[in-house]
């Protein structure tokens, strides 16, 4: 049996982002990287360059498109390729808002091509193996979740786009925090409809940029509730996402990254009794993760997508609409924003 022909696809944004891709390209194979565009170029390209980004949309020997640029980019940048019939994969976030996404949503049914978002976090090792047991069912119906998600940033980081709200759409909620809500929504298996947080910037002080993100969320049907902190005021990078089930709990700590910022992956797995007291250590398996897939696995599944191997399984667009809804309900409903409005009209202001 054959293998298909390489797929023909062109980089538009080749910074941090668009090297890891075309590296992650390289070693699943079945690409060919023919162009790259970027404002900012490095030295040492491997590729032949683009003038433009409309170069790679507009080629008609391109078969696909990987877009890593700013967010206020990605919507234009993803439309434009699919109505050129080309298929995409895309950094997050999905979409500046739940209105962009939505325009997106209905340019991919009318070109019926190929969208996928990369979320590489549901590829570590540690989180596939917390969706097993979840779908397992061996320790029960999952009962709440708990996230954090932190870094440490300093002045430079709102140098460039990040610090224009109108460019970024938001903060540390959209830059960071929407991995750890993709995963709420992943291994819970289910939306939430009721939604309380408190956004804020309590350090840097960037109007729109938020720089700490309080938020809880419940799915009302089965009760089903998370919380979440997404902060860039940790000062110590920081991973930890907790999900407790009727019968026992995983407990997942670090998360394996080239910077090794966020500490070694390690995952536990509790298997508790009945009643008090909680679960003994014999009771408990930790598994440690030392290296990290995630991105070759995610540009895999996309070949594999493209090229009629397998269904879509992450990313999708699908996914993409209720994350959007779910982080716009949360700015929506910040206490604070909502008091403040609520005073302003009892002021007439």
């Amino acid at each position: 049996m054959t293998s298909p022909a390489k797929k023909r696809i062109g980089i538009i944004g080749y910074g941090k982002m668009g090297q890891i891709r075309a590296n992650a390209m390289t070693a699943v194979g079945g690409f060919e990287i023919v162009k790259v565009y970027d404002v900012a170029l490095p030295d040492d390209v491997p590729y032949p360059v683009a003038p433009t980004a409309q170069d790679i949309i507009n080629d008609p020997d391109i078969d696909c498109v990987a877009i890593c640029v700013p967010n206020y980019l990605i919507k234009p940048m993803i439309t434009e390729s699919l109505l050129a019939g080309k298929d995409v994969f895309s950094e997050k976030p999905p979409a500046m808002n739940s209105a962009e996404m939505a325009e997106i949503a209905r340019v991919h049914a009318e070109t019926g091509r190929t969208l996928m978002y990369g979320f590489n976090h549901r590829r570590h090792a540690a989180i596939i193996k917390m969706k097993d047991v979840v779908e397992s069912e061996q320790l029960g119906k999952v009962l709440w979740m708990r996230g954090r998600y932190g870094k440490s940033v300093d002045a430079s980081y709102f140098t460039g786009w990040r610090i224009d709200k109108d460019l970024a759409g938001g903060g540390i909620l959209l830059d960071q925090g929407i991995h750890m809500l993709d995963l709420f929504l992943h291994i819970g298996g289910r939306t939430f409809d009721e939604v309380q947080a408190m956004v804020s910037s309590l350090y840097w002080k960037t109007p729109g940029i938020e720089d700490n993100v309080f938020a809880m969320m419940r799915d009302t049907e089965t009760g089903m509730c998370a919380q979440l902190h997404s902060t860039m005021t940790q000062w110590r990078h920081l991973f930890s996402l907790e999900v407790f089930m009727e019968r026992g709990s995983m407990v997942l700590n670090g998360l394996k990254t080239n910077s090794a910022t966020y500490g070694e992956e390690i995952l536990t797995v509790s298997h508790n009794r009945a009643v008090a007291p909680a679960a003994s250590r014999e009771q408990e398996e930790t598994f440690h993760y030392p290296e990290d897939f995630s991105w070759e696995n995610e540009v895999e599944e996309f070949r594999d997508v493209i090229n009629g191997a397998r269904t879509q399984t992450h990313g999708t667009v699908d996914h993409a609409v209720k994350l959007m809804n779910l982080v716009e309900a949360i700015y929506a409903n910040d206490t604070f924003v909502s008091k403040t409005l609520h005073n302003d009209l009892q002021q007439g202001n």
